[in-house]
């Protein structure tokens, strides 16, 4: 498997408008994160997990030019916004995008791009066939790919990360049960997001994020949803267990 980070940043992005402060002002291309998405290419198989208002301008830059599943951790904006622009794999592989999500997510995804899924459809609207995880303790297959979910919380909102093979992504997280640390332990990889250094109501710390990982024990570690106020990237990274590395837009790993 190999797994390109599109975006690793937090919902406002990295540099955020109008900030001046050192990391919005770096030269470092790794202090520069689009809203966080991820890429998934499995033999043959090409997905996407969150497809975020950024998401035309990530498949333009990895030069993805086929799609044939996308993924959905849950229904806020920095990960649902771009879902229009699925249009263009639409034209060229004439075929309906399979989209996943919990029952909640696509309800409101529906709401929020009813032309989509309106009765009679405006030409060239995207065409989606949506595809409910039901439940959060089996694994639900996405085109001959066994994928486990993995339950967290987001402040009080119940997300999804994914677990496939030895890989496990989990973002916009900052609780998760002892029965998703055990489905976490002893993976390949775990990507996990850690927002700051300071306390925050819905998402990971650093340190929290270092301590999750630290128990589940994978064979490596990277951090993504990553604010401004983390700091720079070369800073950050001087800090972390050899193991754990702090994830940037573009970075590609062989699973």
């Amino acid at each position: 498997m190999q797994v390109t980070f599109l975006g690793t940043g937090t919902s406002s992005g990295v540099p955020m408008i109008g900030c001046t402060c050192e990391v919005c002002r770096s030269l470092d291309h790794r202090d520069q994160r689009l809203r966080v998405s991820v890429h998934l290419a499995i033999g043959e198989r090409s997905f996407v997990v969150d497809s975020g208002p950024d998401f035309r301008q990530q498949m333009l830059r990895a030069r993805i030019t086929h799609l044939d599943a996308l993924l959905f951790t849950h229904e806020h904006k920095d990960h649902t916004a771009g879902l229009d622009d699925i249009r263009a794999f639409n034209f060229r592989q004439q075929m309906d995008m399979p989209v996943f999500g919990e029952p909640r997510v696509l309800e409101q995804l529906q709401r929020e791009f009813s032309y989509i899924f309106a009765e009679h459809k405006y030409p060239g609207v995207p065409r989606v066939i949506l595809h409910p995880i039901e439940r959060d303790d089996e694994p639900f297959e996405v085109l001959g790919v066994a994928v486990q979910p993995l339950r967290a919380l987001h402040h009080k909102l119940p997300v999804l990360g994914f677990r496939i093979g030895g890989f496990c992504y989990l973002t916009d997280a900052n609780h998760i049960g002892p029965e998703t640390q055990a489905q976490l332990r002893d993976a390949d990889v775990i990507v996990l997001n850690a927002l700051r250094r300071e306390p925050h109501i819905s998402h990971f710390t650093l340190a929290q994020a270092i301590e999750v990982l630290t128990e589940a024990k994978p064979k490596r570690a990277f951090l993504t949803h990553i604010s401004h106020q983390m700091g720079r990237h070369h800073d950050v990274e001087a800090e972390l267990p050899p193991w754990i590395r702090l994830a940037y837009d573009g970075l590609k790993l062989e699973v």
